[in-house]
């Protein structure tokens, strides 16, 4: 599986804030994910927007850290937070999955993100008793390894069980009878109890129970050796089950 790679959007509000988000940016590259921000990638000198074009572009997902002067930022389309958002905006109109966006809020009160992203579902650092279940989200995005998974389709409740049946795997009844209706169909009269004895692979114990079970239904008989042969209700049971092609 390929490293997700992370691009991490954020206003440069104060110190303290720069710090948190340095933390985030390297406990994310703890997990596994390639986590970009400017405090790693940049120096003076470098061309801001380039930095910007480049991991926008070619990030897996881009983070935005929402806060209250990020959002403002964002809304009005200033500093370096507006140039990205208009390189986000023209990538969402054109060929980037709009998943890729994820929007989490660091705010105190208000859980505000900009205006183009509003119908985004986000995460909510903000309080920090949270931060660990949010945290485990993100990265599990990431990571395409949801907590849950959906469920298979299981079967109608109110499908008969004879309907149920012919979809079944492992049935020791199918596995048996599958072996003598397969020997009718060759042109064979019987199968010989030996033979099939040394071919399914069954005890002996449970073997004799579905002979009997099938003995007992009318789709086998067997003769004076023990050998078994097919009666009409096994064939009924042959076409109903699929094992012949009709």
């Amino acid at each position: 599986m390929s490293t997700p790679k992370v691009f991490i959007s954020y206003s440069h509000d104060s110190q303290d804030h720069k710090k948190w988000v340095l933390d985030l940016a390297t406990r994310l590259r703890n997990n596994g994910i390639d986590a970009i921000i400017d405090q790693w990638e940049l120096r003076p000198g470098d061309d801001l927007p380039h930095f910007m074009e480049t991991h926008l572009t070619d990030s897996d997902y881009v983070v935005m850290v929402c806060t209250e002067n990020y959002v403002e930022k964002a809304n009005k389309g200033t500093g370096g937070v507006g140039y990205e958002k208009m390189i986000i905006t023209a990538d969402l109109l054109s060929n980037i999955d709009s998943n890729k966006i994820i929007p989490i809020i660091r705010q105190f009160g208000t859980s505000n993100v900009p205006t183009f992203i509003r119908t985004k579902l986000f995460l909510n650092f903000s309080n920090n008793n949270e931060y660990e279940f949010c945290f485990d989200e993100l990265v599990r995005t990431f990571h395409d390894a949801p907590l849950f998974k959906k469920p298979e389709i299981g079967n109608n409740p109110f499908t008969t069980v004879e309907s149920n049946l012919v979809e079944r795997t492992g049935d020791p009844m199918r596995e048996v009878m599958e072996f003598i209706v397969s020997d009718f169909e060759d042109g064979k009269d019987f199968t010989y109890y030996k033979v099939l004895v040394g071919s399914i692979k069954m005890s002996r114990v449970m073997l004799d129970i579905v002979i009997a079970d099938a003995e007992s239904r009318g789709y086998i008989s067997r003769d004076f050796d023990g050998d078994i042969v097919l009666r009409p209700e096994g064939k009924k049971y042959a076409v109903q089950y699929k094992l012949v092609n009709l």
